[in-house]
Formats: C-alpha cells, sequence, structure tokens
C-alpha cells in the first residue's frame, strides 16, 4: 500500500531530513512539503496526500488551525502533528481539532514509520512520552488541572494572534494576515493580555515560547541528524 505524504514544517533542514529518511521505504511518497500554514493548507488540499506531517508551531496559521481547516474540507485525509511540545494540553487540543497522530521530534526512524503505518490503517498514534501524560492526566484529574496550560484560556483566534505577534508582526501586518482589520487585532490583544495577566510585548512573546507557541532558538529535532549520520 503506497502511502503519499506532506510534510509541513518551517524548518527546511528538517523538510529536506524527513525526506530522506522517508525515501529509504518504498511504500513512502513524499508529495509535497511548505514552510508555513497557510502554504499547508492550499497545497494539501490541491495534491490531497495521504498524510500530512503537521508541525504545530507553523509561522502565520499554527498546525492546530491548519488541521481543523483541513479536517472540515477533507475529513479523510490524515495528519499526525510533528513536534517539540511535550505537553498534554496541546496533545488534548490536537485530538479536539482532528488529528490523527501525536510525535515528537525526537521520535525514532522506526517510529516515524510505525505512525505512518498505523494512521495509514486507520489508528491513532500518540508517541509514549505524551499518551503517558495523558493517562495520568484521566486518572489524576485534580492534578491535571492544577496544572493546566494557559492555551485552554485563549480561542482559536487569539491563540493565532499571539502566535504572529511573537513572530514579530505589528498590528497592521497581522491584520492582514487574518483577513481582518487593524482594531481587530488590537481587541484580540489586549484580551490577550488581560487573559493571560500580561503587561507588554515581550511578555507575550515569552509566554508563546514557554507554551510551544514558537520555538526557542536552535532546537532543530534530532531527526535531521540521523538522516545525515
Amino acid at each position: 500500500m503506497q502511502i503519499r505524504v506532506f510534510i509541513a514544517d518551517e524548518h527546511t533542514l528538517l523538510r529536506e531530513g524527513l525526506r530522506a529518511l522517508l525515501a529509504q521505504h518504498s511504500e513512502v511518497t513524499v508529495v509535497g512539503d511548505a514552510p508555513d500554514g497557510k502554504t499547508t493548507l492550499s497545497e494539501a488540499v490541491r495534491l490531497r496526500p495521504d498524510i500530512v506531517l503537521m508541525n504545530i508551531t507553523l509561522p502565520g496559521m499554527n498546525g492546530m488551525e491548519v488541521t481543523a481547516h483541513l479536517k472540515r474540507r477533507l475529513p479523510t485525509m490524515r495528519v499526525i502533528m510533528l513536534t517539540s511540545v511535550k505537553s498534554e494540553e496541546y496533545l488534548r487540543e490536537s485530538l479536539r481539532v482532528g488529528a490523527d497522530g501525536y510525535l515528537l521530534k525526537d521520535a525514532s526512524h522506526e517510529e516515524l514509520v510505525l505512525a505512518l503505518r498505523n494512521v495509514t490503517q486507520g489508528r491513532k498514534y500518540l508517541s509514549p512520552a505524551v499518551s503517558g501524560q495523558l493517562v495520568d492526566g484521566f486518572l489524576n484529574p485534580i492534578h491535571g488541572n492544577l496544572n493546566q496550560s494557559p492555551l485552554h484560556r485563549l480561542t482559536s483566534r487569539e491563540r493565532s494572534v499571539l502566535q504572529l505577534i511573537a513572530e514579530g508582526r505589528t498590528n497592521r501586518s497581522a491584520a492582514e494576515f487574518l483577513s481582518v482589520s487593524p482594531k481587530t487585532i488590537e481587541k484580540h490583544r489586549a484580551r490577550l493580555m488581560q487573559k493571560l495577566g500580561l503587561r507588554n510585548a515581550s511578555e507575550l512573546l515569552m509566554v508563546a515560547v514557554e507554551m510551544g507557541m514558537i520555538e526557542r532558538p536552535g532546537t532543530l529535532s534530532r531527526l535531521i541528524d540521523r538522516s545525515y549520520a
């Protein structure tokens, strides 16, 4: 059975590394890739891959938002979140928007292929490191609620605005990207500051990094190292 894969990640080296890894398997064909959310959405709709390997922290439109759009338009398309974020909150949100898998970027080559095969066959695949957190959250709901991420307080649009601000966009640039007015962005920014108890854009940036919405500098997957070893 041939598996057609699309890779969505902002890092060129990671996309190339994944292509090199997957080229070793005759059952897998990489049909395309993209460095940002809007391109991923348009190209995935055009190419109709079986599976999209989706980075959560895509520039502009984040991976969860892209996944939600894809699942509404193409319900049978499979999506595996490929991320360095070991967060129960992000795992839950990914499953809520329709993701079929959640794979950590420090996964082995073998686990990547296993995830692709499982999802192709209609099964969910969750990296053991995060699936254990999910089970623990169900078994210990009080403990899970006490450690809940601020992410759950934000709407999907507020998360998008937070990410755009963290990427350094102005209100006007963010408004153009989301096809809304600058005043709408200002209102979302004010609500973000209020909900998260923040005072300025620098604090917003720190929160975005801590929540995994944008990656810390220098955090490239060990997948790359293995693919070129």
